[in-house]
């Protein structure tokens, strides 16, 4: 089947108001990691101490850890249901479309990790999205349930453990040689490719996280995303968020509720030492922040709707509607920022610093997009993803008629 891309089609600029936001708080969080990887991150979080920074990790633990991958996910899920609704009106979905567009993405996720930085998750989005587009012709009912399933099944670490043990994967085993203080050395002083062997190792270390902790909840929320799609929530989403607003609000409370008790009350009991009680605690933390990722997305929906927020929101659509370059720039600026082939502050930011920085980034990115977009359809890894899916060079100034991705 010759696939064409679609003609002009207005965007609908909550969603991409939706993926700008998630890309503000995704990089919020990253930074931090990139400040100071896993292996240290404890250990080097306890030097700051002032109130400033004491303040700032607590509103990253209360508003951002575990909140905007659940909404990108979801928003990925929703773009393939879009696209794969708008190919069957036109009588032209195929498979091979979308594979080829999940190896594209996969591949893009290789070069990121390798060149980069090792916290990628296109990788996971491909192998998830390609099973995902295998349920797009599957009931709603089917896709919505195994959507729950994969969100609360409770046993994924003993799950992986078996398949770990079966495979005889050890990832314990590629960074047993590294301290905190060699990994310091390697991304503030080490050469470019010591990085790259670095970032290569962390990735496989950081497997068991990878899989076993995000991949549940990115396939749960790509299967809602594509429920959401396929009833075409997108074509009265302003009705949709008026009508969900009591139990989104409940929701919220009670999850917040528990939030705050396991953040300030629950770690600090005794019995948080114990390993069965802990991970019930942490299960249930993980999906309090879920609920709460989703509750962000109705009240932004609820602002833009029903305030004066909306021109406020407005300028998040630009990043969003270029997310995969601005995702990868990010990265890129990390880079620079903490690397040694930049300004070596890897691990010389504070909580504070680190936040404040965050914003500033992407602050210029919301200004760059908008520059971009003033002259192209599409950013410019969105323009390669989509050359590369239809295997044509397609227009990218902005007097084509080919109109923009509305997958992420």
């Amino acid at each position: 089947m010759n696939e064409k891309p679609t003609r002009v089609k207005k965007r609908i600029d909550i969603l991409d108001i939706f993926r700008g936001f998630a890309i503000l708080g995704i990089f919020v969080v990253n930074i931090v990691i990139m400040n100071s990887t896993f292996l240290n991150q404890d250990e080097f979080a306890k030097q700051w101490t002032s109130s400033i920074d004491q303040i700032s990790e607590k509103i990253l633990q209360l508003f951002f850890y575990t909140k905007f991958f659940p909404i990108f996910s979801l928003l990925f899920g929703l773009g393939i249901s879009m696209q794969a609704l708008n190919m069957f009106d036109k009588n032209k979905l195929s498979f091979s479309f979308f594979g080829r567009r999940m190896l594209i993405l996969f591949v893009f996720g290789v070069l990121h990790i390798t060149f980069l930085w090792s916290g990628d998750v296109l990788n996971l989005y491909a192998i998830l999205g390609l099973f995902t587009t295998l349920m797009i012709k599957r009931s709603n009912k089917l896709i919505l349930t195994l959507s729950a399933i994969f969100l609360f099944f409770p046993f994924y670490d003993q799950v992986f453990e078996f398949l770990f043990n079966i495979l005889n994967f050890q990832p314990e085993i590629y960074l047993k040689d590294y301290t905190g203080e060699t990994v310091n050395q390697i991304i503030s002083n080490g050469t470019y490719l010591e990085g790259v062997k670095l970032r290569l190792l962390e990735y496989l270390s950081n497997i068991p996280m990878l899989f076993g902790f995000l991949s549940p909840i990115a396939i749960s929320m790509f299967l809602l995303g594509l429920y959401l799609g396929k009833n075409k929530i997108y074509n009265s989403l302003e009705l949709f968020i008026l009508r969900i607003k009591k139990p989104m609000i409940l929701i919220a409370i009670i999850t917040n509720v528990y939030r705050v008790i396991f953040l300030f009350v629950l770690v600090n009991q005794d019995f948080f030492s114990i390993e069965n009680y802990r991970q019930t605690c942490i299960k249930l933390m993980v999906l309090s922040d879920v609920a709460m990722g989703l509750f962000y997305l109705w009240a932004i929906g609820w602002l833009y709707y029903n305030s004066k927020w909306k021109k406020i929101l407005l300028p998040l659509k630009y990043v969003g509607r270029m997310a995969l370059t601005n995702y990868i720039m990010q990265s890129f600026i990390g880079l620079i920022l903490f690397s040694s082939i930049g300004f070596k502050l890897y691990e010389r930011l504070s909580p504070s610093e680190t936040f404040m920085t965050a914003v500033f980034v992407f602050s210029f990115q919301v200004i760059l997009s908008k520059i971009w977009l003033n002259h192209y359809r599409f950013g410019p890894l969105e323009w390669i993803w989509r050359c590369l899916t239809y295997k044509e060079l397609l227009p990218i100034k902005k007097k084509s008629t080919i109109s923009s991705d509305v997958i992420v």
